[in-house]
């Protein structure tokens, strides 16, 4: 199973106020590749950045707020797809691209 994860905050980030919240950005994420991929199992995972977390998750947390990254941060395997107002056709790129080599 593929995992997209959503980093953010329950507050928006200054440049972020007229976008959605990250857990709203989750969510739409979660519709669109519902949609897309029928077939495909890929969960969609929202991560607060201020809560406690451990491993992988702790550190791009904290990557997150010590690089003062636009959240939301859309994080698949490890690597960072987007930050701020995510674009699908970059993320389906990045999935089709992981599909491509599985």
């Amino acid at each position: 199973m593929e995992e997209v994860l959503v980093y953010g905050a329950g507050e928006r980030c200054a440049s972020c106020v007229n976008l959605p919240s990250s857990e709203e950005t989750a969510e739409w994420l979660r519709a669109a590749l519902e949609r897309k991929y029928p077939d495909r199992k890929i969960a969609v995972r929202y991560i607060d950045i201020h809560s406690e977390l451990s491993g992988t998750e702790a550190a791009f947390a904290a990557k997150v707020i010590d690089e003062d990254l636009f959240y939301p941060v859309v994080v698949v395997r490890n690597e960072i797809v987007s930050e701020g107002n995510p674009k699908l056709k970059d993320l389906y790129a990045v999935l089709e691209d992981h599909s491509a080599t599985a």
